[in-house]
């Protein structure tokens, strides 16, 4: 209800929707007096591209992401990353009970850890390369769950060490690739390019479980599985393009002259 009452609609997607008196008077709403005044005559001579394709049917726009090819090619690596990000993001917190160190310090280690890794993230994205460092915190995130799986003395002692560290990388991976996808695709169907996202984040999340319960009846290292799967997970960033400092497109069409802008400009320098 909340939100309902107190938080205006996009007025970037308002006009992608042809909605523009809409979008200008949400931005009346937001802006101050004595701007408010002259928004009417700024946008009077803006021209908008309002989006051939979308009529507000969600699967025409999941239709739209699996058709255009260059976003497919962008959807398909976000959802194998966000996959292996999700098991380890659910699954790694259940399977603390398997490693010898108190339980509840344990826990709240690991809860503490997503408290600097969303600091880290919002001070620093400005500076950070998305798809750089997507790959570096998943890689991390690997290295240290597989290290966590080995056996003997001096590796059980560091495990706590070692797996909040691995769920540190995570959650930052996390919380740059949600960022990532928003950039990567124009406003039409930004909403449900993140919300498929989300939902290979839950959906790897399922599988959290049944590791720690097979590593408790059979002794298979869960940690071991969740480090080989982020990292591998992971790799799949070097098929996405960079998009720190790009500006956001509205529609599929532009994406589309930009992408191929793009192609053509780096098939010149070969050439």
């Amino acid at each position: 209800m909340l939100v309902h009452f107190f938080v205006r609609e996009s007025p970037r997607w308002l006009f992608v929707r042809g909605r523009k008196e809409e979008a200008v008077a949400t931005l009346k709403s937001i802006a101050t007096p004595s701007h408010s005044s002259c928004l009417t005559w700024s946008f009077s001579e803006v021209s908008f591209q309002e989006e051939r394709w979308n009529n507000g049917n969600v699967f025409l726009t999941i239709k739209m992401l699996v058709q255009k090819r260059w976003a497919f090619r962008r959807l398909l690596p976000v959802l194998v990353i966000g996959f292996g990000i999700g098991m380890v993001y659910y699954g790694m917190p259940l399977g603390l009970g398997n490693l010898s160190f108190n339980l509840y310090l344990s826990v709240t280690l690991n809860a503490s850890s997503e408290i600097p890794s969303s600091l880290i993230t919002m001070l620093l994205i400005g500076k950070l390369n998305r798809k750089f460092s997507v790959l570096t915190f998943t890689t991390l995130s690997g290295i240290f769950s597989i290290v966590c799986a080995l056996k003997g003395e001096v590796w059980t002692r560091l495990r706590i060490v070692l797996e909040s560290v691995s769920f540190f990388s995570c959650c930052t991976a996390l919380s740059i690739l949600f960022i990532f996808t928003i950039e990567l695709f124009p406003t039409c169907v930004r909403n449900s390019a993140t919300s498929l996202v989300r939902q290979a984040v839950v959906f790897g999340g399922v599988f959290g479980p049944m590791l720690v319960a097979e590593e408790r009846r059979d002794g298979v290292s869960s940690y071991g599985v969740f480090g080989w799967v982020i990292g591998c997970c992971g790799l799949f960033a070097v098929f996405l393009p960079e998009t720190r400092g790009r500006a956001l497109c509205d529609t599929m069409d532009e994406e589309e002259r930009k992408e191929k802008a793009i192609c053509n400009g780096e098939g010149d320098l070969l050439a």
